[in-house]
């Protein structure tokens, strides 16, 4: 799932809450499910979480989240600021 915060700044940041693409391990074999932060390219934040990769709405909920507190200002777009969200049961 990717969705798009604006932050207070006017930054643009792509919220990406999935399981990620590795060239060496099939898609259908992973179970891990990440939280990564981008702007223009870049990224500025990487985490795991402790979602499985069959809880999708759990994974629309962490990055409704994750977005919601990138845009009101309450959480700056780095890994130390998200993973406590990432690990927190839902």
């Amino acid at each position: 799932m990717n969705v798009t915060a604006t932050l207070p700044d006017g930054r643009i940041v792509d919220v990406f809450v999935g399981v990620p693409d590795d060239p060496y391990i099939p898609k259908k074999d992973m179970d891990t499910v990440d939280v990564e932060l981008r702007s223009g390219g870049e990224v500025l934040a990487a985490v795991n979480t402790v979602l499985d990769a069959d809880q999708d709405s759990e994974a629309r909920q962490l990055a409704r989240e994750i977005v919601g507190g990138l845009e009101g200002g309450s959480l700056e777009p780095t890994a130390g600021a998200i993973e406590p969200l990432a690990d927190e049961l839902r």
